[in-house]
Order: C-alpha cells, then sequence, then structure tokens
C-alpha cells in the first residue's frame, strides 16, 4: 500500500501538501463538489512549533482535508525535499480567493471569530467588496473555551443555517483544536483556519507587500506593527525552528509525522447547497 506522507512536505513532522494557490483551490472545488467534509489548515513556523511542543497536535493537523504551506520557511523547506511547485498560500489570500472566484459562487459562508463587532465588520466589507457573495452568519466567541452550553447553542446555529463554509479566525493552535473537534460535529461541509485574516480583511492590520513575503521577512512586519503582542511568539519559535529543522535536514534527527487517525467520507448532509437541490428535486 503506498504511503501518501511520500507526496508531502515534511515539516518536524508536519505533513504539509505541496500545493500551489490553484492547487489548494482545485482540492477545495472537488470536496464542496462532493460533499466531502473536512477543514483546512495554513501552517508556518508558527503552528509548527505548536505542533513540535503539544503532541496533541499531531492528530489535528494529520486529520485535516488539506493542510497548506503559510510562510515561506515550509515552502522553502517544501524546494529542498523535491517539490518546486511549493508555493505559499495565506490565510487572507486564500479566502479572498474562495468568496471571490466564480467556481465557487452559490456557496454560503459563515465567519467565527474575532474580537465583538469584527466579524459582522468582516461580512460587510466583504459583500461590498464581492458582489454575489452570501454570509449567512456570524459569531464572535469568548475568548476563553466554549462553555458545554455555548458549544451546544454554536451547533444548533449551524444546524439551522447549514452553511457550507465556516471560516474560523481565532488563532493557532485554539483554532485548528476547534476544527478538529466540531467538524464531525456540524452541518456544514468545510472549515477554514484563517487565523488573523478577518483582521487582514477589516483593516486592523496592514499587509505587506509581495517582496517581504517572498524573503521570508512577513513575520518582521507584523512584529512592527504590533510588538507589544507577539514578540515573545517570535522570540520563543524563530530560533528554536532553525535549530531543528537544520537537525532535520541534515540527517541528525528525524521527525515522524502522525497517521491519519480515521478516513474522510463524503456526506451530502454536510454540504447545504447539494442538500438543497436534493430536497428541492423531492
Amino acid at each position: 500500500m503506498r504511503d501518501e506522507s511520500q507526496d508531502l512536505v515534511n515539516v518536524l513532522g508536519v505533513h504539509i501538501a505541496p500545493v500551489d494557490m490553484d492547487g489548494a483551490l482545485t482540492r477545495i472545488a472537488d470536496a464542496l463538489c462532493n460533499a466531502t467534509r473536512g477543514y483546512v489548515c495554513m501552517t508556518g513556523v508558527h503552528g509548527v512549533m505548536e505542533h513540535y511542543r503539544h503532541p496533541e497536535l499531531r492528530e489535528v493537523f494529520a486529520d485535516s482535508l488539506l493542510t497548506a504551506p503559510d510562510g515561506m520557511p515550509t515552502v522553502w523547506v517544501g524546494h529542498l525535499q523535491g517539490h518546486a511547485g511549493t508555493r505559499q498560500i495565506t490565510g487572507p489570500d486564500l479566502m479572498l480567493q474562495v468568496l471571490g472566484r466564480s467556481e465557487f459562487a452559490g456557496y454560503t459562508h459563515f465567519f467565527y471569530g474575532g474580537k465583538p463587532g469584527v466579524a459582522e465588520e468582516l461580512r460587510a466589507t466583504l459583500e461590498g467588496r464581492l458582489p454575489g457573495v452570501r454570509v449567512i452568519g456570524t459569531c464572535t466567541p469568548p475568548f476563553r473555551e466554549l462553555t458545554v452550553e455555548e458549544e451546544k447553542e454554536f451547533i444548533q446555529m449551524i444546524d439551522e443555517l447549514r452553511p457550507d463554509i465556516i471560516w474560523v479566525g481565532i488563532s493557532t493552535p485554539k483554532q485548528e483544536r476547534f476544527m478538529h473537534r466540531m467538524s464531525p460535529r456540524l452541518r456544514t461541509t468545510l472549515m477554514f483556519g484563517v487565523g488573523a485574516a478577518f483582521d487582514f480583511h477589516t483593516g486592523r492590520i496592514q499587509d505587506c507587500p509581495l517582496w517581504i513575503k517572498r524573503a521570508g521577512l512577513q513575520w518582521l512586519d507584523r512584529l512592527l506593527q504590533d510588538p507589544k503582542a507577539l514578540w515573545k511568539r517570535y522570540l520563543r519559535n524563530n530560533p528554536a525552528f532553525v535549530w531543528h529543522i537544520v537537525l532535520q535536514l541534515t540527517g541528525l534527527r528525524t521527525y515522524p509525522g502522525a497517521a491519519r487517525t480515521a478516513a474522510r467520507k463524503p456526506s451530502v448532509q454536510g454540504s447545504s447547497t447539494l442538500l438543497r437541490k436534493v430536497e428541492s428535486d423531492l
């Protein structure tokens, strides 16, 4: 039996798909068309180091429908492992592509995350910027974990609305744990962990020029914008990542990834668009 991990980039045990934007969008379109339920992660140095420090995240990333390279270091590792077509895919960029491209027209969206008022502002901003976008609901969760009752209320909300896609912006690794736990329980097809995309698209964070991203310096641009919130993250993660990736690439240490714990199966119930079509034909 073929080992699927051989076709992936191994970054300290995180298996990342060696895709570009078009490749990622093709996989997403196929999942929506076939009502294949699951969640999509975008991970860079921060996500990789959280995975390294917290073994329970191995299952979370392994069970994703797609884990895409967000951050140039993950792209460079892909190139060094022979995956020349690997390109950076950020959460904000992927979100705009899915919301704005014609092949995704008609799917419904739900925004989960952000500080109070941000999700509704994002809804108004994107509906004005991208005519035809259908955002059928938003939710601003508390900063803490949801209580049992709050979780039940959220599940009921999604049961009633049945969005095709839920965009989750509550930071890494909280959003990945949330999607892994909730995806099998929600009447939706895909969930996307997009980190700070809500703040990018409402202007709270300014995007940097493309050349800065390609140089692998987007983290520095973010740090200059919000040093108080981010300096500890980058001081902790960046040197440690460099150390461990050198060990991996020189063969001095191996970082095996986790195996997928359960097969993802298509589910007509997971897609509200297909469900409505079936109901209309009855």
